[in-house]
């Protein structure tokens, strides 16, 4: 299923173009189905940790309900149970960080760690909107396993622009604007 879930995001089948209504029916009936199996799998276990399903299973699962923002109660309850097992070291801290940016930013909320990116366009730049305390994202971010702001962002652009560099060369672009890194 995550291998599917990604596919789904970064290499669609053929006819199904980035952004087209077409395109978003493909995605939303592969999270969809996901949603409806990874429901039962929680109702049954709640997160299932590592030494359920080992780190591979554990991320794989929270992959998946990454994706579910059409289900925003349901994140709200993985998140809950998610958060119990990074505690007790039996799930990932970094996904964890991921989950809680994607689930306040679907509320409406600032996000705590910066996971969760917006391109600009205009120069290929990966950005975070409504970000809490950006002083101290970085310690934040530290905390929980993950690379600093900078370097996140500055990664997110480049894959941004390789996965859509046709575009970006017909528009004169040559390369994603980069972030200093300390």
């Amino acid at each position: 299923m995550a291998a599917s879930d990604q596919k789904a995001i970064m290499h669609p089948p053929t006819g199904y173009e980035l952004g087209t209504s077409n395109y978003e029916r493909y995605t939303d009936s592969v999270f969809e189905s996901h949603y409806n199996i990874v429901k039962k799998i929680f109702t049954k276990y709640g997160f299932p940790g590592y030494r359920l399903v080992g780190k591979d299973g554990a991320k794989s699962f929270w992959l998946i309900v990454q994706h579910c923002d059409k289900w925003p109660k349901f994140q709200e309850k993985v998140l809950r149970k998610m958060r119990h097992e990074v505690l007790n070291n039996n799930a990932s801290g970094e996904n964890y960080a991921f989950l809680v940016d994607r689930v306040r930013k679907n509320k409406g909320e600032k996000q705590v760690f910066g996971t969760q990116v917006s391109f600009d366009i205009t120069k290929s730049q990966a950005h975070v909107k409504d970000l809490e305390d950006p002083e101290h994202v970085n310690q934040r971010r530290t905390s929980v396993g993950l690379e600093s702001l900078e370097s996140y962002l500055n990664r997110m652009s480049i894959n941004h622009y390789n996965m859509n560099k046709k575009v970006y060369q017909k528009k004169g672009i040559k390369g994603p604007t980069l972030y200093q890194v300390n």
